[in-house]
C-alpha cells in the first residue's frame, strides 16, 4: 500500500528495553480490604527485626539495586515518609529500619515493558558538537508498561547529512520528574469553571481578585476574601470545591539539571492522567519576536474518561502541564501549528472521532469549535482520518501528515497540503498512504499499525519517526520536494 519511492525505512529502530524502570510507592494489598492491617503488621514484623539483620537487609538491598536507580536512599526516606502514619513503632526504628521499611514499600515499574511507540520529533535545545549538515532532535515517545499505563519519555537522535541516523545511548538510571511550584494562569482557570458549568458570581469574584499569574497560596487568599454575602450562598461550598479541584488540573515537574534528556520519565502527575499520558505531539513554538518554547498535546486518561492537555517548557527539564478548555478540545489528537497564523493561535483537532479540523484559541483561552478541513473518504481511511503531528511550514504550505484507518483496522500514514496564509483551505493531498505496515511491522501489541505524533524537516528531508504496531519505532525519510510533487491538487474546505 504504501509508495515505496517516496519513503524510505531505515534499519535502525527502538525497542522496548524492560530495563528501564523506576521506584514506585508500593501498598501491599492496595486492592484489598485489610490493606490497613496488612501495612500496619509489615511495619511492625520490620521493627521487631534485630538491628543487624535490619542493616544486612538494607545493605543487600542497596548493592542489588543502587546502581539501577538515582538517589535510591532518597526515594527509601520519602516512602517512609508516605507510610509512617501506620508506624506505630517509630521509636523503635533506627534511621536504617526507617530506610528497610521505605524499601518494603517500594517496587520497580518497568515504564515500556509492554510497549514504546508513537514518537514526536523536535529540534533538541543542545546543537553542540555537531558537524556540517546534521540537527540534534528530541524523539518524544509513549511508553508502556504493566497495566497499560503510559508516560512520556525521550530519546536523542542525530540526523544528518544526506541519510545518516544515531541514536544516543539510553541507559543509565531513569528519574521521575519532581513536582515543584506551578505559576497557575488566571485565564485557565476562569476557562475551567466555565467548562464545569461553575461560571457563577463566587467564582467571578474569587477570579477578580487573583493576578494573572499565581500560585496555591493566592488562590487560598483570594477564596479567603470573598464577601460573607456571598460564602453564605447555597451553591458557596459547591464552587469553591471546583476552583480547586479545576485549579489543581496544572501542575509543574522538574528534573535535576544533571540528567540527560532520555532519562527523563514525565510520569501521570494528576487524578485526570493516572492511567496515562498518552500521544505526545510536540511543537517548538514561536511568538514573533519571542524566544521559541517547546509545546505539546498529550491526552491524559483515567482509566474511564480522556482529557486533552498541554505541556510547555523552555528547555525539555522544567514541564508546565495544563488542560485545554472548550470545545475544540473534546476528543484526543491535537496538533498545534508552530506560530500563529495572521495572528491566530491555531490546532488541528479530531472532536468528532473521525474528521480532521481547524481549531482557534479564542480570547478567553478556550479552543473553538472545529472548521471541518477533511473527512475519511478512500478505501484506506474510510473509519477515520486524524493527523501524525503538528503541521510542518513549507515553501509550499502546511505540511499535515495524517493517519487513516481502513480494513481490519489497519493504519496507514498519508499527508495533506494547507494554504500557508489560509489553512481552512486544503490545496493538496497524498492520494494513497505514505506509509503502510509491512510484513515485518504487522506484529505487535496493536498489530497493523504505523502510527506518528510528528516528524521534522532537516536540510529537504521529512524524517519520520513512527510506531510499528505499538511495540517498536521506526524511522522513515522522504525527499520533501518529492512528496509535495506526488500531492494532487485540491480546494477542498469541508469535510468530504
Amino acid at each position: 500500500m504504501s509508495d515505496a519511492l517516496l519513503a524510505s525505512r531505515h534499519h535502525l529502530t527502538l525497542a522496548p528495553d524492560p530495563r528501564r524502570v523506576v521506584v514506585k510507592l508500593f501498598m501491599p494489598g492496595e486492592d484489598a480490604v485489610l490493606v490497613r492491617q496488612r501495612t500496619h503488621a509489615l511495619v511492625d514484623r520490620i521493627a521487631g527485626l534485630g538491628d543487624d539483620e535490619a542493616d544486612l537487609l538494607l545493605k543487600q538491598t542497596l548493592i542489588q539495586f543502587n546502581l539501577r536507580h538515582s538517589d535510591l536512599e532518597g526515594t527509601f526516606r520519602q516512602h517512609y515518609d508516605m507510610v509512617r502514619h501506620r508506624v506505630s513503632r517509630a521509636d523503635d526504628l533506627s534511621p536504617a529500619g526507617r530506610l528497610l521499611v521505605g524499601a518494603y514499600f517500594s517496587h520497580e515499574y518497568a515504564v515500556e515493558a509492554a510497549a514504546l511507540c508513537n514518537p514526536s520529533a523536535i529540534e533538541h535545545p543542545d546543537q553542540s558538537a555537531l558537524q556540517d549538515g546534521q540537527l540534534r532532535i528530541a524523539v518524544s515517545l509513549r511508553q508502556i508498561g504493566e497495566g497499560h499505563l503510559s508516560s512520556l519519555g525521550f530519546a536523542t537522535a542525530v540526523i544528518g547529512p544526506a541519510g545518516h541516523l544515531a541514536v544516543s545511548d539510553r541507559s543509565g538510571p531513569l528519574v521521575v520528574g519532581q513536582r515543584t511550584t506551578a505559576d497557575h494562569r488566571r485565564d485557565l482557570l476562569a476557562a475551567g469553571m466555565t467548562d464545569a458549568g461553575g461560571d457563577n458570581e463566587i467564582s467571578a469574584s474569587v477570579l477578580d481578585t487573583l493576578p494573572a499569574l499565581f500560585d496555591e497560596a493566592a488562590l487560598e487568599r483570594a477564596i479567603g476574601r470573598l464577601p460573607s454575602a456571598l460564602h453564605s450562598r447555597t451553591a458557596a461550598q459547591r464552587t469553591l470545591e471546583q476552583l480547586r479541584r479545576t485549579n489543581a488540573a496544572s501542575y509543574a515537574t522538574a528534573f535535576p539539571t544533571d540528567t540527560r534528556l532520555e532519562q527523563r520519565v514525565l510520569w501521570p502527575g494528576t487524578p485526570t492522567e493516572s492511567n496515562g499520558m498518552e500521544d505526545a505531539r510536540f511543537v517548538r513554538f514561536r511568538e514573533p519576536d519571542a524566544e521559541p518554547v517547546y509545546q505539546a498535546t498529550y491526552t491524559g486518561y483515567d482509566g474511564r474518561h480522556i482529557a486533552a492537555r498541554m505541556l510547555s517548557s523552555i528547555d525539555l527539564r522544567r514541564f508546565t502541564m495544563t488542560p485545554m478548555r472548550g470545545p475544540g478540545a473534546r476528543n484526543k489528537g491535537i496538533a498545534l501549528f508552530p506560530r500563529p497564523v495572521d495572528g491566530r493561535r491555531l490546532a488541528l483537532s479530531r472532536c468528532d472521532g473521525e474528521t480532521i479540523g481547524l481549531i482557534t484559541l479564542d480570547a478567553e483561552s478556550r479552543w473553538t469549535a472545529p472548521v471541518p478541513l477533511r473527512g475519511p473518504h478512500r478505501g484506506w481511511e474510510l473509519i477515520q482520518v486524524g493527523n501524525c503531528g503538528s503541521p510542518i511550514e513549507t515553501a509550499a504550505g502546511w505540511l499535515v501528515l495524517t493517519h487513516g484507518v481502513g480494513p481490519m483496522r489497519q493504519y496507514g500514514i498519508g499527508a495533506l497540503l494547507l494554504d500557508l496564509h489560509h489553512p481552512e483551505h486544503v490545496i493538496a493531498e497524498l492520494i494513497g498512504p505514505l506509509l503502510a505496515p509491512d510484513e515485518t511491522e504487522r506484529d505487535g501489541y496493536v498489530p497493523n499499525v504505523v502510527y506518528s505524533c510528528g516528524g521534522i524537516v532537516h536540510d529537504g528531508v521529512l524524517w519520520l519517526p513512527y510506531g510499528a504496531s505499538d511495540t517498536r519505532i521506526g524511522f522513515a525519510t522522504v525527499i520533501l520536494a518529492a512528496l509535495i510533487a506526488a500531492m494532487t491538487p485540491t480546494r477542498t474546505t469541508a469535510a468530504a
